[in-house]
């Protein structure tokens, strides 16, 4: 189900960590602007947004050095509205996007700074939207080991391995969100994180749904995560 005219979607990048665990590349940059394969991560994600012909504008929740951010982007991007929302002290994910949905007055896209996913987000949204009065959808993502699985027989004897297997029935959050603000502020807090604060009261109320999706996805925290990302992108290439 699309959009319907004089509908917005806002689009909100949590973007406000120190990235700690990718250190040194972002001592002198927050880590929205780490380089992956020569392109800022999140030149990627806006890039994906706006493939997706819904987004109006998006907000970088942003903090640490996010002057560079602002060098980089401006004011807009591929005709999406770029804007900024500091935060002068860490909110967690709950803060950061309750302080930047607080003007919006249509559907919100959250997404973690640090994915990266081939997900059609214009089929997630149509997904939220044919749901009806729902407050938030999860995208969901296949839990995938970090670690190689070795195949045992009842006599203990190794009879195999598979390196860092999928898991088709068991699901992680995949860090982008469909956010419905009318319904969601009352449930945000002002300073702590979505996911241990919020989703699991949408939870008892029955409010939060799932978007399963079964393509490519990932995520950035350390250096072997960037290095892995830019070696798939490169193979797909």
């Amino acid at each position: 189900m699309p959009k319907t005219d004089g509908e917005t979607v806002k689009a909100v990048v949590l973007a406000g960590g120190l990235g700690m665990r990718l250190r040194p590349l972002t001592d002198d940059r927050p880590k929205a602007l780490i380089h992956v394969n020569g392109r800022p991560i999140s030149e990627y994600q806006l890039d994906w947004l706006s493939a997706s012909k819904e987004i109006d504008s998006v907000t970088f929740a942003c903090g640490y050095k996010w002057e560079k951010l602002k060098e980089h982007f401006g004011s807009s991007f591929k005709g999406m509205n770029v804007e900024y929302s500091v935060e002068e002290e860490p909110l967690g994910t709950g803060g950061a996007i309750k302080r930047a949905i607080a003007d919006a007055d249509g559907l919100v896209v959250a997404l973690n700074g640090d994915i990266l996913t081939d997900l059609s987000l214009a089929r997630m949204l149509g997904a939220h939207r044919q749901a009806g009065e729902m407050t938030a959808s999860m995208l969901v993502v296949p839990y995938r080991s970090r670690f190689g699985v070795v195949k045992i027989d009842k006599l203990r004897m190794v009879r195999g391995f598979d390196e860092k297997p999928a898991f088709p029935d068991v699901w992680i959050n995949g860090g982008v969100y469909i956010l419905d603000p009318r319904r969601l502020t009352k449930y945000l807090p002002d300073k702590g994180d979505i996911e241990r604060e919020t989703f699991p009261k949408l939870v008892t109320h029955g409010e939060l749904l799932s978007f399963p999706h079964y393509g490519d996805w990932f995520f950035v925290d350390s250096l072997k995560d960037l290095k892995e990302l830019e070696s798939s992108i490169r193979t797909a290439a």
